[in-house]
């Protein structure tokens, strides 16, 4: 019984990762269960046993990025780093991993705005909610440590910085390209810094 679970579960990490890389690859119009099973070595039925439905390997994927990105986003928010480590660590965090899930930006804002469902309205809702959080805290943060300008409104901070990443990845799916995360990350470090001060 646990071997199976864990045929299931790698079954299920193959699937979503095989729609993130097709919507980066070949954009999200090209998601079918044909793509999905070539791209994987499955047949297009078995890719059911596994999702009952293309709704739920998107939710699956949703609480991937609840699980290990804003997991990683909060521990960072709620260290005992100095703000400006956090700040660093925390763009840095977030680049990387839509770097490495290149198509997620893409099905997230695609497929949770337009499928009129409910529910992963407000799973999006809750994600962006958290991520702004972290950053309003972290920039709270530097204000009381006395390294930012007290004037700085941290919500609105928050919306600006929630662009960053979402450029970066956007940008990286469109123009294809290999772009460096942490040379990405330290120049975008720099003019938040900045604006901050």
């Amino acid at each position: 019984m646990k071997i199976q679970r864990e045929r299931t579960e790698i079954r299920q990490e193959q699937i979503k990762r095989a729609v993130l890389d097709i919507i980066a690859d070949e954009g999200l119009q090209n998601v079918s269960t044909r793509n999905l099973a070539a791209r994987i070595g499955l047949s297009e039925g078995a890719i059911f046993k596994h999702f009952a439905t293309k709704r739920d390997i998107i939710y699956g994927i949703m609480e991937d990025v609840e699980n290990d990105l804003l997991g990683e986003l909060r521990k960072i928010s709620l260290s005992s780093s100095d703000a400006k480590t956090k700040l660093y660590n925390y763009l840095c965090a977030n680049v990387t991993y839509l770097r490495e899930n290149r198509g997620v930006t893409i099905l997230l804002f695609s497929e949770a705005t337009h499928l009129g469902d409910k529910q992963l309205k407000e799973k999006l809702s809750q994600i962006l909610y958290q991520q702004k959080q972290f950053i309003i805290k972290i920039v709270k943060d530097g204000i009381v440590e006395g390294v930012w300008n007290p004037l700085i409104e941290p919500e609105d901070f928050a919306i600006i910085y929630m662009g960053i990443p979402t450029s970066f990845n956007i940008d990286y799916i469109l123009n294809k390209n290999n772009k460096d995360s942490l040379d990405f990350c330290q120049r975008m470090y720099k003019i938040i810094i900045n604006a901050l001060r």
